[in-house]
């Protein structure tokens, strides 16, 4: 490990690009894993949690581990593709050591008794056995008076105590801290591997808007799971923050006793969206569809129509085409016109209306057209979304190919294959 540093503060190395010794990208860091063992022995570093391809986990020994420079982590280039599942005697360093509270033993960092002290970093270091153990812990005291924030100390591994002590109402701030450039279909799959207590404490310190998007991209039973844990007026907050197809298919997991309850405590006009949702078969383009497309009258122009489409919230798929009816502009609109593709709009002047350049040849789908048929007629025209009209030729949504997905990819698709032998230790 010629060059390597000899400290290695985890939470610092969270999001580090891992590499072959050919110089081929494998993943990125994601944790690290240590066991803390009985009495005073040294903790020791077992390896890191790898994604890879497909936001999988793999494990990586710390033995495979040749070097760790600025921004790179190398590794021998044999890595075990076996999803990592956690051991009984494993413990994660960002997932369950950062924010606990520990205490300072006195004369070791703190002054007359022992005090508590929150974790906020872990660093290993390689011995002189070539072991990685944990050598150091960043930690912070509370603050006092006017201070927010207590002085910041690194400390010995063994001049706290505390590690491994099961801890109720652990907070999320510096675990959250090292993950929040991530996207919420990663972050989600960060949730998806802690442990269901953790799973809870991070999601209660998520906000809103966050959680909501985070809900949207993991399996349905953390999603009940999540959901089930909050206050019920907060669930009923973050249901409102969530796209109204998801919350719809979240709700529709639910008791219908509680289902309705939570949709009572949400703002009406929200609610009234994922009560249409729920009363379609989720199989179906009306069980799908999501209600807010973007809708624009006839005498919108093209910049207009572009102006919406940048919305940086909009998925690609709801932002390749605008939806055209007569107001209201509001699912269920006036009657629907036709579709404006961007590819269309980006060759025309701006000041060119919409309602001159709608695609009135493809048909819009029912509400009870099947999942067989949504799919069937994204292929046959090379859509990325569909409108879904009523029996009054109304817009009440749209369709769109992740939709789509979701229904035909396996339950368990967000998890990624398992491929591989036994994990390596």
């Amino acid at each position: 490990m010629s060059g390597a540093p000899t400290r290695v503060f985890i939470a610092r190395l969270a999001g580090t690009a891992v590499f072959d010794p050919n110089g081929d990208q494998v993943g990125r860091v994601r944790d690290a894993v240590v066991t803390l063992r009985i009495g005073r022995s040294q903790p020791r570093a077992l390896g890191l949690v790898v994604e890879v391809g497909g936001r999988r986990r793999i494990f990586l020994p710390m033995t495979k581990v040749t070097a760790v420079d600025t921004g790179q982590v190398i590794s021998t280039g044999l890595v075990n593709l076996r999803r990592f599942q956690q051991r009984p005697t494993e413990t994660l360093v960002l997932g369950e050591l950062l924010d606990r509270k520990v205490t300072l033993l006195a004369g070791r960092g703190a002054a007359e008794a022992d005090e508590p002290v929150t974790i906020e970093d872990v660093a290993i270091e390689r011995n002189r056995t070539h072991d990685w153990v944990v050598q150091k812990v960043y930690v912070r005291r509370q603050g006092k008076g006017l201070r927010r924030r207590g002085e910041a100390l690194i400390v010995d591994w063994d001049a706290v105590s505390g590690l491994s002590l099961p801890q109720e109402g652990q907070g999320a701030a510096n675990l959250l801290a090292t993950l929040e450039k991530l996207r919420p279909a990663d972050l989600a799959g960060v949730l998806h591997d802690l442990s269901p207590k953790r799973r809870l404490e991070v999601a209660a310190a998520l906000p809103d808007e966050k959680l909501a998007d985070v809900l949207e991209e993991l399996p349905e039973d953390d999603q009940v799971e999540i959901l089930g844990k909050l206050a019920e007026e907060r669930a009923a907050d973050v249901l409102e923050a969530m796209d109204p197809d998801d919350a719809a298919d979240l709700l529709g997991e639910l008791p219908p006793e509680e289902a309705e309850k939570l949709l009572k405590l949400m703002e009406p006009e929200e609610a009234k969206d994922v009560r249409r949702l729920l009363s379609y078969s989720e199989d179906t383009a009306g069980g799908m569809m999501t209600t807010e497309p973007v809708i624009l009258p006839p005498d919108a122009t093209v910049a207009e129509a572009l102006a919406r489409v940048r919305h940086p919230e909009l998925t690609p798929a709801l932002a390749s085409q605008v939806y055209v009816c007569r107001p209201p502009l509001e699912t269920p609109t006036g009657r629907f016109v036709g579709i404006a593709h961007i590819q269309r709009l980006l060759r025309e002047p701006p000041s060119t209306l919409v309602s001159a350049l709608v695609d009135t040849d493809l048909e819009p789908l029912g509400p009870q057209s099947t999942l067989q048929s949504v799919t069937q007629h994204l292929a046959a025209y090379n859509l990325v979304a569909v409108p879904v009209v009523d029996a009054q030729d109304r817009l009440i949504g749209a369709v769109t190919v992740d939709d789509v997905l979701d229904h035909l990819l396996p339950d368990d698709w967000r998890q990624g294959p398992d491929t591989g032998g036994p994990r390596a230790s």
